[in-house]
């Protein structure tokens, strides 16, 4: 059955408007060319799109750059403004961006563990108010938050979870309520995947795991394109995967004895100490984080023997200089008769980080078949090519169904990327959908 004139105008319009964000400013013509549309159909459709605010000539183009025929067509990026927002234990970051995902303005605000639960909502809407007013934006259309934490998949709300601040609960209904804009929540480790597949290591891919090694452990899960949530929102709790080499077994309210005492940033800092392995802090991302880049430094600067750094479970690497980075053994360390020399400690660690990580990510392959996992948050991306080639090693030992593994493109900052992507992808399908008939 064809479809009605008002369906065809309606299809014709989200083509172009597609387009025009995919593609940039257009000109008419190039449209015509793009969606292979009449030049009328293409004509009527401009008319349209203009009239509704949602295009404007935003320049010409040719070579003599006058006439209807080089008037270039662009989104109106100041339609709406949407704010981006990433929820931690410890604060909150905002950005603000227009209809087109340019970033505007952005600010943070540490909130302390014993700030109350009214107080800390009250510093976080009036952040987001503050980089609101900064960009310009006299009103939020669309605000996507990232936060830890389940998302109920019937009411879309973050759930009441053990071990994380009520002020996070109450967060969107307080941002909706002030701003009078829609608010969403997503999982912060879901919405790194977005990122990655959009803008990151996952670009290629349509099918993938994201293992998030950040202050705790998760893992989003995207089959044949589609981010997968679960039945009660829960896909990717890896933090409570029993596995070996804990003390002990996690419990319905407590992760510990699971994957995240092997793979989170307290542990990992932890294993860093077993290996005598110290390195410069730094404000920029977390310790755990630092340590694993240094190690990744000085492991990729020395000359390995034949099968070194990919070895499964500890085998010994080559040895070489590692005075180029910043990690170094700790200066009381004693090391015993007929150990392995200091310069070797960060390849050492490495292995061993790599170890406890391909076990967790071994049970998802096996269960999943994604053909790739990326190490997403800081952690994943400070590893580098030298952590994910080890893991990667080590899974071709444990699983028959071969799977890449690549590091994060994006670290930490894709949980704000991916909110911004949610916001601006629900703004767009807002107004870009036709008019009721």
């Amino acid at each position: 059955m064809p479809a009605s004139p008002s369906t065809a105008r309606a299809i014709n319009d989200r083509l172009a408007l597609r387009l025009l964000q995919e593609e940039g400013p257009l000109t008419a013509g190039q449209l015509k060319q793009l969606t292979g549309l009449s030049r009328p159909t293409v004509a009527d459709l401009v008319e349209r799109l203009t009239e509704a605010g949602l295009i404007a000539v935003v320049g010409e183009s040719g070579e003599q750059r006058r006439g209807p025929n080089a008037r270039l067509y662009g989104i109106v990026a100041d339609r709406a403004y949407l704010a981006a927002l990433d929820v931690r234990t410890e604060g909150v970051t905002v950005v603000v961006a227009d209809l087109l995902g340019a970033e505007l303005a952005r600010a943070s605000v540490p909130i302390t563990d014993d700030a109350g639960t009214g107080p800390a909502v009250e510093q976080a809407v009036s952040l987001v108010e503050r980089a609101a007013k900064e960009a310009g934006a006299d009103r939020l259309h669309t605000v996507a938050i990232g936060a830890p934490g389940l998302i109920d998949p019937a009411t879309g709300e973050l759930r009441d979870s053990t071990g994380l601040p009520e002020w996070h609960r109450r967060l969107a209904a307080a941002l909706g309520e002030r701003l009078t804009a829609r608010v969403l929540v997503e999982n912060e480790t879901n919405l790194a995947a977005l990122a990655e597949q959009r803008d990151g290591a996952a670009r290629d891919r349509d099918t993938f795991v994201l293992l998030w090694l950040g202050l705790g452990t998760g893992a989003a899960v995207v089959l044949d394109g589609t981010l997968r949530r679960g039945a009660s929102g829960g896909t990717g709790e890896i933090g409570f995967l029993p596995v070996p080499g804990t003390a002990t077994l996690p419990s319905a309210s407590d992760c510990e004895g699971g994957f995240h005492s092997l793979g989170s940033a307290a542990a990992i800092e932890s294993l860093a100490i077993a290996h005598d392995l110290t390195a410069a802090p730094t404000t920029a991302e977390p310790r755990a984080a630092t340590l694993v880049r240094a190690a990744a430094e000085a492991a990729s600067s020395r000359t390995p023997a034949a099968g070194s750094g990919t070895a499964p479970f500890g085998a010994p690497t080559g040895e070489a200089d590692t005075s180029a980075s910043s990690v170094r053994p700790r200066a009381d360390a004693h090391p015993a008769p007929g150990a392995r020399p200091a310069a070797d400690a960060p390849a050492r660690f490495l292995d061993a980080l790599a170890d406890r990580l391909a076990i967790g990510a071994a049970s998802v392959v096996a269960v999943l078949d994604p053909g790739c996992v990326v190490l997403g948050g800081e952690i994943g991306q400070a590893g580098g090519d030298v952590l994910a080639a080890r893991i990667e090693a080590r899974l071709a030992a444990l699983s028959p169904l071969p799977t890449e593994v690549r590091p994060s493109a994006l670290g930490g900052p894709a949980v704000l990327r991916g909110a911004l992507l949610m916001a601006r992808d629900a703004a767009q399908d807002e107004l870009f959908a036709p008019p009721p008939r």
